[in-house]
C-alpha cells in the first residue's frame, strides 16, 4: 500500500486513538484490523481501506500489581517472555488475588489482559508449576494467543529444563508411560503401568531425560518434555525412582535452603516461532536459590 497514510498517525488524526502512544498500544494488541488485517505501525493504508479498532473488554478481571518485580527475556508487537521465580503462582485462582506472575504482567503490559480465553490467565500460553521456576510465554492480543496454543498443543514449541534428581540415570532416559490424575490425591497425577491401564483414564506422555553431571549424590539432568500432561516431568521421574530434589509431593529428598513448597526444576530454554515473525531462541538464566543449592552440595559451575 505505497504512498498512502502510517496507519499509527491515521488513527490519531481520525480520533481512533487519542495520541500516538495509545495508537501504538492499540496496534502492539492486535486491536486495529485493516481490511480484516492486522497491521503494525510503519504500514500505510489508503482512503478506501476499512480501518476497525476493537475496544478493549471493559473491567479486565486480572488486577494489576506493579509492586511484584518481572523478569523480561523478550518482547515483541505479539508476545512476550519472562522468567518466573520458584513460588509465584502463574495466575490467581481467585478475582481478588495479586501476588502472582500475570498481576505484575499486566501491570507493565494491560493490553495481555485481554489476550487469553480464561479470564483469571489472561494472555498466558502455558502454566509452571508454583513450585517450578523459568521461562513463561505470555500473549499480547487474541489471534497471537490462539497461535502461540496452536503451537504448544502441536509440539512446535521446544522447551527444555534443568532438574537435579536423587539417583542416577544412564546417559539419556525416555520415559514413555501415560500419565493420569491420582485418584485418591487430587494435588498429584500418577503414571499408569501396564497392568492398571483399565482401571485409569490416562493420557499418553514423554518425557526425554539426558545427564549433565553428578553432583553428589544426586544428578543434575536436562529434561525435555514431548507433551504436555500437568506435573509430567515430577510424576516421570518419581516413578523412574528419580524424584525432583525437594519435591516432596512426589517423594523427593529435602533440598537444604529451598523453602517448603520449591523444588530443583527450572525452564531454562525454549525454541519457537513469534506470530509476529521471526524464530526466537531463548535461555532463562537459573535463579540464585537453585546456584545456591547446587553450590551448598559442593557444585560451584553454575557460579
Amino acid at each position: 500500500m505505497a504512498g498512502g497514510e502510517r496507519l499509527d498517525r491515521y488513527l490519531v488524526r481520525t480520533g481512533l486513538a487519542a495520541s500516538r502512544r495509545q495508537a501504538r498500544e492499540l496496534l502492539a494488541s492486535g486491536r486495529v484490523r485493516v481490511n480484516g488485517r492486522i497491521l503494525t505501525k510503519g504500514e500505510a493504508v489508503q482512503p478506501s481501506d476499512r480501518v476497525e479498532v476493537e475496544q478493549a473488554r471493559e473491567g479486565s478481571v486480572l488486577k494489576p500489581n506493579p509492586e511484584i518485580p518481572l523478569a523480561v527475556l523478550l518482547e515483541d508487537p505479539a508476545m512476550l517472555v519472562v522468567n518466573k521465580p520458584g513460588l509465584l503462582p502463574c495466575h490467581p485462582i481467585r478475582r481478588d488475588e495479586r501476588a502472582t506472575l500475570m498481576n505484575a504482567v499486566v501491570a507493565r503490559y494491560p493490553e495481555t489482559a485481554d489476550a487469553g480465553d480464561k479470564p483469571l490467565e489472561g494472555g498466558l500460553v502455558h502454566r509452571l508449576d508454583n513450585g517450578t521456576s523459568g521461562a513463561l510465554i505470555i500473549a499480547r492480543n487474541p489471534a497471537s494467543f490462539a497461535f502461540l496454543r496452536s503451537a504448544i498443543r502441536g509440539g512446535r514449541i521446544e522447551r527444555r529444563y534443568l532438574a537435579l534428581v536423587s539417583g542416577r540415570p544412564g546417559a539419556t532416559l525416555e520415559l514413555s508411560l501415560p500419565i493420569a490424575h491420582d485418584p485418591k490425591n487430587r494435588r498429584k497425577m500418577i503414571v499408569v503401568h501396564e497392568r492398571e491401564r483399565g482401571a485409569h483414564a490416562a493420557r499418553p506422555a514423554l518425557t526425554v531425560v539426558e545427564t549433565i553431571r553428578r553432583v553428589g549424590a544426586s544428578t543434575l539432568v536436562q529434561v525435555t518434555p514431548k507433551s504436555g500432561m500437568r506435573h509430567q516431568i515430577r510424576a516421570h521421574l518419581s516413578d523412574a525412582g528419580l524424584p525432583l530434589m525437594g519435591d516432596e509431593l512426589y517423594g523427593g529428598p529435602p533440598l537444604a535452603g529451598l523453602p517448603p513448597g520449591r523444588f530443583f526444576l527450572h525452564l531454562n530454554a525454549m525454541r519457537f516461532q513469534s506470530p509476529a515473525g521471526g524464530e526466537f531462541a531463548i535461555e532463562a538464566p537459573l535463579p540464585s536459590d537453585l546456584i545456591d543449592a547446587l553450590a551448598a552440595m559442593g557444585d560451584r559451575a553454575m557460579r
